[in-house]
């Protein structure tokens, strides 16, 4: 029995599902992503070398040294199977630091293995097979992809990207910690044959129609990716966004003001607003994971595509998540048929159009919880930009209905932490439906609404500017950062005067 199967069984014994290990670190262990209490003290590389054991032979660490990740599953004798992850710590060629995840999982390790296989072994360049019958804009991937573009995957995910940028004929760029760097040691990407055979015919058949291909990936020992194949003047490109496997928790959001009462609410529309990347589908899951641990009710999501898998295990509330162009047709689709399946809360991953924003304001109106995205820089804008989508013989109706319907607005930025440890800081702007907001949406006063936050600190609310000055203060930003993410620098500015 390998030595670490003896925290795994105390891992068990309290309902966890996951244990943390790191070099340097307190072992911590988690229930559906909710931490539990586990007094243990810090684990050393060679204290967690002599725990892994067989774990990690020669092999294993070699691969681990290279790329940085090794993902494999661990077949316990007494518990069954856990999903392990090894991750390398530091600069390349430094001492080996090691961060080690063990999730509870199911099946059998063969296909682990096979992972590990094929992420060293050279792609395939035989002919390609046909596309899967069915197959069509939103495409499944039921194929993996190369495994070049299987070890390119894994070391993005390493060094903690959220998203890999491809070209034809150009080496990869990574998005990491929200800036762009060149992958070095990398060929000039073919997009067609880094994606697999399995998916080039129907990739090429939607392209030739003058559309995008949107791509869902699965690679096995690496994780889950979301991917846009498009044409450009140059060659083919290729966007992909790495999905994590679970949902944060609100307290791994980092948010300065607290958010949790927001799955409390009786009914109503929470939006969640900002410019793509800027986790809106993060804080979405979130809440949504709370939801379901607090509330006994019907979750229903609306995705495009499905980025989170919510945890059912423990939970209070049970949920359906259906993905836009696989599960149902379009959100107004989706919206509809959810009024008929009996749900408590509304899940809407982006409101695009005035038809989905209608449906999501009668929703709201009439005793639903409903959790949405928007693209806005602003919570004032946000509040805009839903009326602008209509004609103007409409809007003050839908001012209206906004204004009874608005329970909380939350606009957010990730910003870069200052210093060389990498990650990133969440700022926040909120404003709340209070009666004098209420007020200002109905009478188009924009003004008001930014008057109500800078006042509204004992509702809950808070400005933009004020989170960043206090980000700065607390010297966990850049003041660079922090201007450029403002809406304003000068009010920015007054609040950073002493």
């Amino acid at each position: 029995m390998a030595r670490i199967d003896s925290i795994l069984a105390l891992v068990d014994r309290q309902g966890a599902n996951e244990l943390r290990l790191g070099s340097d670190r307190e072992p911590q262990m988690f229930a559906d992503g909710a931490q539990k209490r586990l007094v243990m003290p810090k684990t050393t590389t060679e204290t967690l070398r002599e725990l892994l054991g067989e774990l990690l032979p020669a092999d294993r660490e070699k691969m681990l040294m290279a790329q940085g990740q090794v993902q494999f599953l661990h077949e316990s004798q007494s518990l069954g199977p856990f999903r392990v992850a090894l991750t390398r710590r530091g600069p390349p060629g430094g001492a080996l630091e090691i961060d080690a995840v063990f999730t509870r999982g199911r099946g059998k390790a063969a296909p682990a293995v096979a992972a590990e296989v094929a992420l060293r072994t050279p792609p395939d360049s035989g002919p390609a097979p046909p596309p899967a019958p069915g197959t069509s804009a939103g495409i499944v991937a039921t194929e993996g992809p190369s495994a070049e573009l299987s070890a390119l995957l894994a070391r993005a995910m390493a060094l903690r990207a959220s998203d890999v940028h491809l070209l034809d004929g150009e080496a990869p760029v990574l998005r990491v910690d929200g800036a762009l760097r060149s992958v070095t040691g990398e060929p000039p990407a073919d997009v067609i044959r880094l994606l697999g055979g399995g998916l080039a015919a129907e990739v090429r058949r939607r392209l030739s129609t003058g559309a995008s291909a949107d791509l869902g990936l699965g690679v096995p020992g690496v994780g889950r990716f979301r991917v846009n194949v498009y044409q450009t003047a140059t060659g083919l490109a290729a966007a992909i966004r790495t999905l994590r496997a679970a949902p944060p928790t609100l307290a791994e959001l980092g948010s300065p003001m607290p958010l949790d009462d927001l799955v409390d609410l009786p009914h109503g529309l929470v939006l969640v607003c900002g410019a793509t990347g800027s986790g809106k589908s993060s804080t979405l899951a979130a809440l949504a994971q709370e939801a379901l641990r607090r509330r006994p009710g019907m979750l229903i999501t609306l995705e495009d595509p499905i980025e989170y898998t919510l945890a059912t295990r423990g939970a209070r509330g049970i949920s359906r998540q259906r993905q836009i162009g696989r599960d149902v047709k379009d959100f107004a689709t989706g919206l509809r048929d959810a009024l008929r399946e009996d749900p408590d809360i509304l899940v809407i991953g982006e409101m695009r159009d005035p038809e989905t924003i209608g449906l999501a304001l009668t929703a709201a109106e009439t005793g639903h919880l409903v959790l949405a995205s928007l693209h806005s820089r602003s919570a004032a804008s946000a509040v805009e930009r839903i009326v602008d989508s209509y004609a103007p013989e409409r809007q003050q109706q839908i001012r209206v209905q906004l204004a009874d319907a608005l329970r909380v607005v939350v606009a957010q930025r990730l910003l870069p932490l200052r210093g060389h440890e990498g990650g990133r800081a969440l700022a926040v702007e909120v404003l709340r439906g209070t009666h004098a907001v209420a007020s200002a949406i109905r009478e188009a006063k924009t003004a008001g609404l930014q008057s109500a936050i800078q006042s509204g600190r004992k509702d809950g609310m808070i400005p933009l500017e004020r989170c960043l000055a206090e980000l700065v203060s607390r010297q966990r930003v850049s003041l660079e950062d922090a201007r450029a993410a403002a809406n304003d620098p000068a009010v920015l500015a007054s609040y950073l005067t002493p």
